[in-house]
């Protein structure tokens, strides 16, 4: 069979007529691939192992037989591969299949995929359902923002600010008297301020938007406030408490002002330590001195006691015994140990200029059984202890160190067990007795006044 009669038969198989008139096409495609093939010197067995395309589709392509192949998408892709193979160019080689097969000006369909039907835009239904769901979340999350402002507000302390003054350390005018002490706290807090030597602190509570103030008395010299809040509900405290200090300042050449607190006049004491406390202003110094006056009215003279005008107390407060006053104005001596019988007490406060002010209080000492004291220097003392008789605790029995003082009272005697008598002194009804044997010694003094110190055998 000719290569005209091929393309003849191929043009017949899928409906072109024949045209007699029409120029001599050139060999038809089944003889291409054939010649080409032949031209490459293999045959169809090596041609489908070298392109892995079947004998039998190699077969039907140069015959043109092309009902054998599977199908026109199959047949592109061996066409193309068998016309790399050989060394054909594949696109002309599918243009001659079109054009062969009479698909040369006929487009491929274009296809169109069909438009999605569109759904009309369904309305907002709300069932009961639904509302209610709704009003039940809302409600479940404004409850749950409640309930956190409220833990936080119990959890933290009130807040606490002072705005007037707007500085912690002023000075005034020697003039002023009083100060509006402003500032800010948590609503509802409770705003104190206390101020040394006053024994009720300035209150007030603060306003609903925060707010406070409060108008505070001043004293010439250093006025301090320590001022804090309260929440009255939660019971918590102001974390940084404030303290403002207003000075106002002394006149150049004003005399200190004096008020002695303790002792009070003409007042019975039944033991010798006598506190010496009060406060001053424009002072710097305060000096307190005791000074005997004889023995107590009706009271018997004592068989063994140190000469009354040598009472001994602490940092000797009978030669005078001087201290700084503190920054409020307050003074406080350490208590005055005196002997039975009348003393003088006088307080003397000096300004800055020499200026003096002087209260005297007279008081009585009068001893009422047995008061002694105990102090341990040195070295430690092992000490036990029988009042009026009794064995006592717990402060008998056992060692104390050095520096330590105790007290004893009885009604008829006191009798101490030392374990080192040179490291105990002692001090009976506010007489000194100093110490009563020898380091290290152990001994036992029965103290039963008017009587002297006995040493007894007691252990």
């Amino acid at each position: 069979m000719t290569t005209r009669d091929h393309a003849r038969r191929a043009a017949q198989r899928f409906g072109a007529g024949e045209h007699t008139d029409a120029v001599d096409p050139g060999p038809s495609l089944p003889d291409r691939l054939t010649a080409a093939r032949e031209r490459k010197g293999v045959d169809l067995v090596r041609a489908e192992r070298d392109t892995k395309i079947r004998v039998r589709y190699l077969s039907a392509l140069e015959s043109g037989d092309y009902r054998d192949l599977p199908g026109a998408v199959y047949t592109k892709g061996f066409l193309r591969n068998y016309a790399i193979y050989l060394g054909l160019d594949p696109e002309d080689v599918l243009r001659q299949w079109r054009r062969e097969r009479g698909e040369a000006t006929a487009p491929e369909p274009v296809i169109v995929p069909p438009r999605p039907l569109a759904e009309p835009a369904r309305p907002l239904n709300f069932s009961p359902s639904v509302v209610v769901a709704a009003l039940l979340t809302a409600g479940v999350v404004l409850f749950f923002i409640y309930l956190s402002a409220q833990l936080l507000r119990y959890s933290r302390p009130p807040d606490l600010a002072v705005t007037n003054p707007a500085q912690a350390v002023i000075d005034v005018e020697e003039s002023t008297t009083s100060y509006r002490l402003a500032g800010t706290s948590t609503a509802g807090a409770t705003i104190s301020i206390l101020t040394p030597g006053q024994e009720q602190p300035y209150r007030t509570t603060a306003q609903s938007d925060g707010t406070w103030a409060v108008q505070v008395d001043l004293r010439r010299g250093q006025n301090r406030f320590d001022i804090s809040a309260v929440n009255t509900e939660t019971g918590k405290e102001a974390e940084t408490p404030r303290t403002v200090v207003i000075t106002v300042p002394f006149l150049v050449f004003q005399a200190p002002t004096l008020t002695v607190t303790q002792p009070v006049e003409g007042t019975t004491y039944g033991n010798g330590a006598i506190a010496v406390e009060g406060t001053t202003t424009n002072a710097q110094t305060v000096m307190a001195t005791a000074t005997f006056l004889g023995a107590a009215p009706g009271a018997p003279a004592p068989a063994r006691t140190p000469p009354p005008a040598s009472p001994r107390a602490s940092a000797e407060p009978a030669k005078g015994t001087t201290m700084n006053v503190a920054d409020d104005g307050s003074f406080e001596f350490a208590p005055l140990e005196l002997t039975a019988g009348r003393w003088a007490i006088t307080v003397t406060a000096t300004s800055a200029q020499g200026q003096t002010a002087t209260q005297t209080r007279n008081i009585v000492v009068a001893y009422s059984g047995v008061n002694l004291v105990i102090a341990i220097r040195g070295n430690p003392a092992w000490i036990k202890v029988w009042v009026d008789g009794e064995l006592v605790g717990p402060q008998s029995g056992r060692v104390f160190a050095a520096g330590k003082t105790i007290t004893f009272h009885g009604t008829t005697s006191v009798e101490i067990r030392t374990g080192s008598s040179g490291a105990t002194h002692f001090t009976l009804n506010g007489v000194s007795l100093g110490t009563l044997g020898k380091s290290g010694v152990p001994e036992t003094w029965l103290f039963d006044p008017p009587d002297p110190p006995v040493k007894t055998q007691r252990t």
